[in-house]
């Protein structure tokens, strides 16, 4: 399981970016409140060194999987499913930890 996203692209603002695949992966509008972090460790993801800009937003509806997404939902910090690839256990600790 991961968490929604996915890449920019070119001349396209983060902002921008991160609702557009948000829209793409669940089918939500959503808006941003606030930048939450970057994360940007060299060894976070396998394949390649990404980094990720973690944006809080609020939506209103349903999460339906789309695009490469093949299930989605909404948890809490006692629900989360296990395991969670990448960094996005440690993303989603410290949303709880530090922001909720």
């Amino acid at each position: 399981m991961a968490l929604p996203g996915g890449f920019v692209d070119y001349g396209e603002p983060l902002e921008l970016a991160a609702i557009r695949e948000a829209k793409e992966e669940t089918g939500l509008d959503v808006q941003l409140s606030r930048q939450m972090h970057t994360y940007s460790a060299p060894s976070r993801d396998s394949r390649f060194h990404t980094i990720t800009t973690v944006y809080i937003a609020k939506a209103e509806g349903v999460p339906v999987a789309a695009d490469n997404a093949v299930e989605c939902d909404i948890f809490q910090s006692n629900t989360l499913p296990k395991p969670l690839v990448f960094d996005h256990e440690q993303i989603l600790n410290d949303y709880f930890v530090k922001v909720y």
